[in-house]
């Protein structure tokens, strides 16, 4: 049988843009439930309940039983909308569950035996492709996780949908193919660029050594003197 948290609520007359600003203004979140063919419900919340609640892991396949005015409405939250600057919960919308109608959630995947697993002990690193697998439940048996063992994997080895535990009478939205859930992934290593080159790094030079001096430049030829001038001679007296 499937666990709900309850959650208490209050109803709202109006709806409209208006009606949920007004809502806000007196320290309330305005939501709605709809869905199982019925009229939706209008109905505020107390901003640190719902705070609460999508803090928790899992908050998209939790199941709620809400509480208007003493009667009860068994839900799931469909979307959380928030404020694009203070990030306030602006608005929450639920959707009712109907008996005998399945659900569309997405259930988180919870990881087991990671200290244990052969091939991260070889390091490893777990490449996690869903963290929550969609899939369609009866809300009465909706799992709050499936599990992934990890304990005989080793590198390059795979969790697919058939390996997790927990999903006995559960169809995933994915049924074409046996979809993969995370993996073990070989290690990286960074490696220098002049090893990769095969260059050698330079020796550095022994402490208290005096720095190599660069090499001497060619010396040019020197360039010839130019040659002296005979004195003028001096003229004759006649």
């Amino acid at each position: 049988m499937a666990s709900y948290t309850t959650l208490e609520a209050e109803a709202r007359e109006r709806a409209g843009k208006g009606a949920a600003r007004a809502t806000r203004r007196q320290g309330r979140v305005p939501a709605v439930i709809y869905g199982a063919r019925e009229a939706p419900t209008l109905i505020s919340l107390e901003p640190r309940t719902v705070l609460r609640e999508i803090h928790r892991a899992g908050w998209r396949s939790r199941l709620f039983d809400v509480q208007v005015a003493g009667a009860a409405t068994r839900a799931l939250i469909r979307d959380v909308q928030f404020h694009p600057v203070t990030d306030a919960v602006e608005h929450v919308d639920f959707q009712r569950l109907a008996p005998g109608e399945t659900v569309r959630v997405a259930v988180a995947v919870q990881f087991l035996n990671e200290a244990t697993c052969p091939g991260l002990k070889r390091g490893g690193v777990l490449n996690v492709v869903r963290h929550a697998v969609e899939c369609f439940c009866d809300p009465d048996n909706v799992p709050p996780h499936f599990d992934a063992d990890l304990a005989g994997l080793d590198i390059n080895d795979t969790i697919r949908w058939h390996d997790l535990k927990g999903t006995e009478g559960i169809r995933p939205t994915i049924t074409v193919r046996d979809f993969v859930v995370a993996s073990v992934a070989a290690p990286t290593k960074i490696t220098e660029l002049a090893a990769a080159e095969g260059a050698t790094p330079a020796a550095a030079p022994a402490k208290g050594a005096a720095p190599a001096k660069a090499p001497a430049a060619a010396k040019a030829p020197a360039a010839k003197a130019p040659a002296a001038k005979a004195p003028a001679k001096a003229p004759t007296k006649k």
